[in-house]
C-alpha cells in the first residue's frame, strides 16, 4: 500500500512538471515570421524594476518609450529608460559597425535568462526587433490595463531577421467614410505591430475631399460634407436639397502634419492619394468649372446613391459626369495648385495620383475634348486620359515628387521614373516591370481587405469573397522577372461598407497578418499550416487590446450544386482542420448534439433554411450561420 502511494505521489509530481513544461514551453507565434529562430534554452522572467537602456537618439528614445509604455501598461511594473547605466534588462544597441546581414530594417534580437539585446544597424531595426520581443511575451502584454499573471516570462532565444520588401503598405480608404485623426493613430499603431511601414492614405473620391487646400477653399468646405445615409451603399435614394449635408469631415494641414510625425515616430510612411481624373467629384461639385460637361452645378457629393454602371465591364459607363476635364486649362491650374500643397505637407517622395475606372462616356461627345484630340493626335479616350497623365506627372515632378499611379495610367505611356500600383490582379505590375517601372503589387485577388472574410450569408454584402488562405498566397514577386523592380506590396481598405473603426479593424485583421508576412518574410519561412496556428494565438492578443477581429476562418464553406432527380446538393468544408460542422434543416439552433457533417448533403424539398456551426474538441467555435435555401439555389452554377 505504501508502495503504491508513493508510486502515486511520484506520478503526480512528473505529471504536473510535464504540465509546467508544457505551459513554459509556449510555441513562438511571431507574426511576420522571423527570418531565423533559435531557442536557447531556458527563460527570461520580467522583474519587477525594469530599466531599457539605450542610444540618446531621438529615434532610438520612440522605441525605449514604445517598451516602457507597453509594458508598464500591462505589467504594472516599473520601467526606467537610461543611456548611461551599465546595468539594464533590456538595451537598445545600435552596430558600431554594420552588419551586412541587416541592411536598414532587420535586427538581432537576443534573451538569455537574465538580459534582453536587440541589435541593429538603424532606429528601424530596433523598432521591428521590439514588436517581436512584445510578441513573445504572453498574451497579456497586450492590454492597456495592468494585468495580474504569476509570471511575465518569455523563453530564452536568438533571432535575425530582416524584410523582404522594403515597401509594405496598407492602404485606408477615409474618403469614403472620414476616419479622425485619433482613429487613424489607432490605425497606425495596429499596422506597426506587424511590421507595416507604409500608410496609403486615399484622401479624396466622389464621397468627400479629406484634406485641406488652402488656396482652393471650397474643397472642404462643400467637398467635405454630404447627406448621412445608412444601409447598402451604392444602393442610396439620391439626396434632396433639403437634406443637410453635415456628415464628413477633413483634416487640416496641421492635422496631417501631426499624423506625418506620429507615423515617422513608428516608423511608418504616409503616402498621400488625389485620386484623378475619375473619383473626382467631390472636388466637381466643389468647383464646377473643373467640368466640360454642362449641369454639373447641380451635382452633390456622392451619398452612396447609384453613380456608375458597371454592366457593360471597364471603364464603367457614368450616370453623371465624375471627371476632371482633360481638355480644360483650368483643370491643370487647379491641380498645380493642390500638388503644390501636397507635396509641401509630405515628405514621402511618391505623391499617388489615382487614375482608376475613370468613365470616358461623356468625354466621347463632348466638343472641347474632340478638339483636344484633332490638336493632339489622340486616337481613343485611353490616350486622351494618357495626356492627361502625362500632363499631371509634369506637374508632380516640378514640386519635387514622384509620380505613382494605378495601373490604368500605363495605357497613357507614362516616364520611366512613374511608379505602377497594380490592383487588377498582377499582369498590370507584370507589364509595368517589363517596361522598366518600379512596382507596388496591391493585386484585388490577394489584397483587397473590403472584400467578404466568408460566407454572404454572415459577412456585410460585398460583390466577392478573399478568404484568409488566399491572401496568404500573395508573393510580390509572382511572375515578374526583374524582382529589383518590386518595390514590395500592399493591403488596400476601401471604405464604401465600412463606416466606423470597429468595422475597419474587422475588415483589416487577420488578413493584414497574412499580407505583413508575405511581404516581410522570405518565401521559405512561409507555411499556411504555421501560420494558421499563429493567427489563432493572434486572436488572443487581439482580445487584450481590444481590437476587434474576423474570426471567418472557422466558418464552414458553403458549395451547392444539382443532386440527383433534380434536387439540392450542398458540400461543407473548412478553411483550417479540426472543426466538426453540425448543421439543421429544422430551423432550430444546431450544437454539438445536432448531426455532424460527414458528407454531401441533400437538402429537404420542402427545407427553407441551413443552419450551421462548427466545434472544435467539443466547444463552439464557429458562428450560427443561417443559410436561405433559395439562396443556395440561386448559387448553383448554370451550365
Amino acid at each position: 500500500m505504501i508502495l503504491r502511494q508513493i508510486t502515486l505521489i511520484a506520478l503526480c509530481c512528473l505529471t504536473g512538471l510535464a504540465v509546467l513544461a508544457q505551459n513554459t514551453e509556449r510555441k513562438i507565434s511571431i507574426i511576420p515570421e522571423p527570418v531565423d529562430i533559435n531557442r536557447t534554452g531556458g527563460h527570461f522572467t520580467l522583474p519587477a524594476k525594469i530599466t531599457i537602456r539605450s542610444a540618446e537618439s531621438p529615434e532610438v528614445m520612440n522605441t525605449a518609450s514604445l517598451l516602457k509604455s507597453r509594458l508598464e501598461a500591462a505589467t504594472g511594473a516599473s520601467v526606467e529608460t537610461s543611456n548611461t547605466d551599465d546595468t539594464y534588462t533590456i538595451r537598445l544597441q545600435l552596430n558600431a559597425d554594420e552588419d551586412a546581414v541587416l541592411g536598414k530594417e532587420g535586427y538581432r534580437l537576443q534573451v538569455s535568462p537574465k538580459t534582453i539585446i536587440i541589435k541593429a544597424n538603424q532606429p528601424a531595426g530596433l523598432y521591428y526587433g521590439a514588436q517581436s520581443l512584445l510578441q513573445l511575451f504572453p498574451h497579456e502584454i497586450e492590454s492597456a490595463r495592468p494585468v495580474k499573471t504569476e509570471k511575465w516570462q518569455i523563453p530564452c532565444v536568438n533571432i535575425m531577421d530582416y524584410p523582404r520588401f522594403a515597401w509594405r503598405g496598407l492602404m485606408f480608404d477615409v474618403s469614403r467614410h472620414f476616419f479622425t485623426k485619433e482613429e487613424v493613430k489607432k490605425f497606425i499603431d495596429n499596422m506597426v505591430r506587424y511590421k507595416y511601414n507604409m500608410l496609403h492614405l486615399h484622401l479624396t473620391d466622389d464621397e468627400g475631399w479629406r484634406i485641406q487646400i488652402k488656396s482652393l477653399p471650397k474643397l472642404t468646405e462643400v467637398g467635405a460634407w454630404r447627406v448621412n445615409k445608412t444601409g447598402q451603399f451604392g444602393t442610396f435614394s439620391p439626396p434632396t436639397p433639403t437634406e443637410p449635408r453635415d456628415y464628413g469631415g477633413f483634416y487640416t494641414q496641421d492635422d496631417i502634419k501631426e499624423l506625418i510625425k506620429y507615423a515617422a515616430d513608428r516608423f511608418v510612411n504616409i503616402m498621400p492619394e488625389i485620386d484623378v481624373p475619375g473619383h473626382s467629384l467631390a472636388a466637381v461639385v466643389s468647383y464646377p468649372e473643373l467640368s466640360c460637361t454642362p449641369g454639373v452645378e447641380k451635382y452633390s457629393v456622392r451619398a452612396g446613391e447609384p453613380i456608375m454602371d458597371w454592366s457593360q465591364g471597364a471603364p464603367p459607363i457614368a450616370m453623371l459626369d465624375n471627371t476632371l476635364c482633360p481638355a480644360n486649362e483650368k483643370v491643370y491650374d487647379f491641380l498645380d495648385k493642390v500638388i503644390t500643397e501636397v507635396a509641401a505637407l509630405f515628405p514621402f517622395e511618391y505623391i499617388h495620383m489615382g487614375g482608376d475606372e475613370a468613365p470616358h462616356n461623356y468625354w466621347e461627345k463632348n466638343p472641347a475634348i474632340l478638339e483636344l484630340m484633332k490638336r493632339e493626335g489622340l486616337k481613343t479616350m485611353e490616350e486622351v486620359q494618357g495626356y492627361f497623365t502625362r500632363r499631371v506627372e509634369t506637374i508632380v515632378q516640378s514640386k519635387g515628387k514622384k509620380f505613382i499611379g494605378w495601373d490604368e495610367i500605363l495605357s497613357g505611356s507614362p516616364s520611366q521614373s512613374t511608379a505602377v500600383m497594380s490592383w487588377r490582379g498582377v499582369d498590370g505590375g507584370i507589364k509595368a516591370a517589363n517596361s522598366g517601372h518600379e512596382v507596388v503589387m496591391s493585386p484585388l485577388t490577394y489584397a483587397y481587405l473590403d472584400y467578404m472574410q466568408g460566407d454572404v450569408a454572415i459577412e456585410p454584402k460585398i460583390y466577392a469573397t478573399l478568404r484568409l488562405n488566399k491572401s496568404y498566397k500573395f508573393d510580390p514577386a509572382e511572375g515578374i522577372t526583374n524582382v529589383n523592380l518590386v518595390k514590395g506590396g500592399q493591403a488596400n481598405l476601401w471604405t464604401e461598407n465600412v463606416y466606423n473603426m470597429r468595422h475597419a479593424e474587422y475588415m483589416v485583421w487577420p488578413r493584414g497578418m497574412a499580407i505583413a508576412e508575405s511581404v516581410w518574410s522570405p518565401p521559405a519561412k512561409k507555411d499556411w499550416t504555421s501560420f494558421y496556428p499563429k493567427v489563432e494565438e493572434h486572436f488572443k492578443r487581439l482580445d487584450f487590446a481590444e481590437t476587434k477581429y474576423a474570426p471567418s476562418i472557422y466558418d464552414p464553406i458553403f458549395q451547392a450544386s444539382a443532386g440527383p432527380q433534380n434536387t439540392l446538393m450542398v458540400q461543407l468544408s473548412t478553411e483550417i482542420p479540426g472543426l466538426d460542422i453540425h448543421y439543421t434543416f429544422d430551423n432550430s439552433f444546431p450544437d454539438n448534439f445536432y448531426p455532424k457533417y460527414t458528407s454531401p448533403l441533400i437538402v429537404p424539398k420542402d427545407a427553407n433554411t441551413l443552419k450551421v456551426i462548427t466545434y472544435r474538441d467539443g466547444k463552439p467555435i464557429g458562428r450560427i450561420i443561417t443559410v436561405q435555401i433559395s439562396d443556395l439555389k440561386g448559387r448553383i452554377k448554370k451550365k
